[in-house]
């Protein structure tokens, strides 16, 4: 049963909190102790529903999870002022909002958690010097206590025109955090990374676990939504949302990930299947990113899975690496790299997205599954998302921008800390190799190698021209020969280009002409 959280006249309060909806964790210090001068501010705006179009299963499952958090704080005794997305509140700009709980409170005091984006970063420090400079309130900004780097730590690690290395950052992390070290402090297994044992095609066997995420029906929070006239697209599900939408849930998930998937994870975390959706993936990363769950007790649990015999160490460490390693990485990128890294273009595409990225009706069945899976589920695994969809993104020439609100807007756990690194630099190398030391591109072999999506396509995967050839075939080798200039002295991608050397000029001219065909009218792929 769906209860609506309804905002009441308070009586007055001398400090405001805000907690944002990527802010949901219980366990963080401010809550040790209930305060009746205390409020916290909870918002379901307008401002955040409309900056990019988001999925509709993103935006009733953090909804969702705030009301879920709004009353557990006031089940604790805390007092919690909530503004739905019914309320007209609800159409205010956000400083607006808490300026007017401030006001009507007589409070002195207005505290908030670092916010994980610029833009509301750079809001609500505007906000608190205003505050500070009238005097009729002072601001705080506190931890989230969430992350286990700093932002100014970030900011010495990555500073323009050093190179960015995800794998000396992660290494220094297992030492600093003692994660599968021995007692010497060696890497356990005598290596640092068994990426190379986990890239397994799946053939259907092991099966894949039944689904152990939760399911909630916010059939009545959608209806709310829509009454609302908030903009959404992809498939709500509303009556059956399979999301975590609180601590609890999170934690139940992770135990059922180690038990069930996780000894597996680490073969086939790179695999894709059109039957198997979810294979052994966590589905953890929205409980992640909006703090249900901290980085420091998932990589814990996971060590201790690893020691105690449950899971292999090349899936312990394969599943640590994307935390500990490359989820603080790409956020370390994104504080150091921020204002500007958004508009970063460096190979100049501008192409715009075609059609069927709002549908999945696409005769290349790759992309179709990939972006169907996407708009049904609001999720889609890493390789998904950077070796069909940016890898066919970046070879078309589509712009980054438009790219980057799409993935921010279509992916439940995208907030753009995370999001935007892995648009802009890891699959588009929209920022000319910061993050990426080479652009992540393939031809059809690499996507049949790791799924089975080429079978019954109605492009043939072995074919590089004529009208029933793959389009990946074409256009990886048009992208190599159209950005020689700014790509031709990677050392990483020499090969391309001495293959391209070799190459028949009749074959190149037609692989050029055939790849200049499908770029001119991508949507009738």
């Amino acid at each position: 049963m769906e209860r609506r959280v309804m905002s009441a006249p308070e009586a007055s309060a001398h400090t405001v909190r805000l907690i944002l909806g990527d802010q949901l964790n219980p366990q963080h210090s401010w809550f040790a102790a209930v305060d009746p001068q205390v409020v916290y501010l909870m918002m379901e705006v307008r401002q955040e529903t409309d900056y990019v179009l988001h999925h509709a299963q993103k935006v009733i499952s953090i909804f969702a999870a705030m009301r879920a958090m709004a009353a557990k704080l006031r089940a604790d005794g805390h007092r919690v002022h909530y503004i739905s997305i019914s309320e007209p509140e609800s159409e205010n700009a956000m400083v607006e909002d808490i300026a007017k709980l401030v006001h009507s409170l007589a409070a002195t005091h207005f505290e908030y958690q670092e916010p994980d984006e610029w833009r509301l970063d750079a809001l609500l420090r505007e906000y608190a010097a205003m505050a500070d400079a009238s005097g009729t309130h002072t601001s705080r900004m506190v931890s989230s206590e969430h992350f286990l780097t700093g932002r100014l730590e970030t900011r010495q690690m990555f500073k323009p025109g050093k190179r960015w290395l995800m794998e000396t950052m992660y290494r220094q992390m297992r030492v600093r955090h003692r994660v599968l070290l021995d007692s010497d402090g060696e890497p356990e297994g005598g290596q640092w990374n068994f990426d190379a044992e986990n890239r397994k095609a799946w053939k259907g066997d092991p099966v894949e676990p039944i689904d152990f995420r939760p399911s909630h029906d916010h059939g009545l929070l959608w209806k709310e939504i829509q009454a609302a006239e908030v903009k959404t697209f992809g498939l709500p599900g509303a009556n059956a949302i399979r999301w975590p939408l609180d601590r609890d849930e999170a934690l139940h998930q992770l135990e059922a990930f180690i038990a069930h998937a996780l000894p597996h994870f680490g073969d086939y975390q790179d695999a894709m299947s059109r039957e198997a959706k979810r294979l052994f993936h966590s589905m953890l990363s929205f409980a992640l990113n909006t703090k249900m769950l901290s980085p420091r007790e998932v990589v814990g649990r996971v060590e201790s899975a690893w020691r105690s015999g449950g899971v292999p160490l090349p899936a312990a460490e394969g599943f640590i690496r994307q935390i500990l390693g490359w989820r603080e990485y790409v956020r370390g990128v994104y504080w150091a790299q921020m204002p500007g890294y958004e508009s970063n273009n460096f190979l100049e595409h501008s192409a715009d997205l075609p059609e069927w990225f709002w549908t999945g009706k696409t005769h290349m069945a790759c992309m179709s599954a990939a972006i169907t899976q996407s708009l049904e589920m609001a999720h889609a695994h890493h390789i998904q998302r950077l070796m069909v969809i940016g890898n066919f993104a970046l070879l078309a020439g589509l712009n980054p921008t438009a790219l980057h609100a799409w993935y921010l807007g279509i992916y439940i756990d995208a907030f753009e800390w995370v999001e935007l690194p892995n648009t802009v630099g890891m699959s588009q190398f929209a920022d000319g190799g910061g993050l990426a030391t080479k652009p992540y591109v393939s031809s059809a072999a690499y996507i049949d190698r790791m799924g089975d999506y080429c079978s019954g396509c109605r492009y043939n995967k072995k074919l590089k021209t004529g009208p029933d050839a793959c389009p990946f075939n074409a256009l990886y080798w048009e992208f190599y020969e159209r950005h020689t200039p700014k790509l031709g002295h990677n050392a990483r991608i020499g090969m391309a280009y001495q293959q391209l050397k070799k190459m028949d000029p009749v074959t190149k001219e037609g692989l050029m002409e055939k790849a200049r065909e499908l770029r001119a009218d991508l949507n009738r792929l």
